[in-house]
């Protein structure tokens, strides 16, 4: 099926590499006119049909001049995103206000600024990105992690209550481990501090899915395409996974 998304205005936010950037690729592919947003405009090369602005999803501000440029939208997808590792002992306070306002309140700061133009246009769909390591599952050192994802998927049932008589709906997808050149950061991270090879700690990464592989951003993209598209009008509200069966 081909144009699934034709008509559509589109908004992505991270979507310079990893899951954004598939989303916005699919999304292009599927016919959306689409405004692809990062924190760095470089990592929006290549996208060239479509809209590539400089957004930093941490200023009230930026947001809403972003969102207000690119018109009324149908689609808001939700990446950007942070992932700090460790329990409740490597938590500073700092730690702890960067996650949520990154991981959550940027995603308050965008359905804010586009849900108007929405309700205005009589719906839209808005997709957003949480983590298995969540409500879902409990996942050791993903401690404020953890709790950021968990109040991502209940800040979108929220949104989805109430507004679900006006035509907006809200969903959460909560991948597994996906290849991302933020996981191959952590990686290199684990390794230097752990002593061990990287090859040692993607290796774990990879023993611990039960599929015996990591997940690819194409294959969150094209949950996102569906959540995105009319397909799914009936669907509001609820956590997607995308994780290998690794929440079984």
């Amino acid at each position: 099926m081909a144009n699934r998304l034709a008509g559509k205005t589109a908004l992505v936010t991270a979507a310079g590499q990893g899951i954004g950037r598939a989303i916005a690729e699919a999304f292009l592919r599927e016919g959306a006119t689409v405004c692809a947003t990062d924190l760095e405009l470089a990592k929006l090369e290549g996208l060239e049909r479509a809209q590539r602005r400089r957004l930093d999803v941490l200023s009230t501000a930026s947001v809403q001049e972003v969102i207000g440029e690119a018109g009324p939208l149908d689609i808001l997808v939700n990446a950007a995103g942070y992932v700090h590792h460790g329990t409740v002992l490597e938590c500073s306070d700092r730690d702890w206000d960067f996650s949520f306002d990154l991981n959550v309140k940027s995603m308050h700061r965008t359905v804010q600024a586009a849900l108007p133009g929405m309700l205005e246009k009589g719906g839209g769909s808005i997709v957003n990105i949480a983590s298995g390591a969540s409500s879902v599952r409990g996942i050791p050192n993903r401690y404020v992690y953890g709790s950021t994802k968990a109040a991502v998927i209940g800040l979108t049932k929220a949104l989805a209550a109430d507004f679900i008589r006006r035509g907006v709906r809200a969903n959460a997808i909560c991948p597994g481990t996906i290849e991302s050149p933020s996981l191959d950061d952590r990686i290199r991270a684990l390794a230097e501090s752990s002593g061990q090879s990287i090859e040692t700690v993607r290796q774990a990464f990879i023993d611990r899915q039960p599929m015996g592989r990591l997940g690819t951003p194409l294959e969150v993209a094209e949950l996102a395409v569906y959540l995105a598209s009319d397909e799914a009008s009936y669907t509001t509200g609820q956590i997607h996974l995308v994780d290998g069966g690794f929440a079984l």
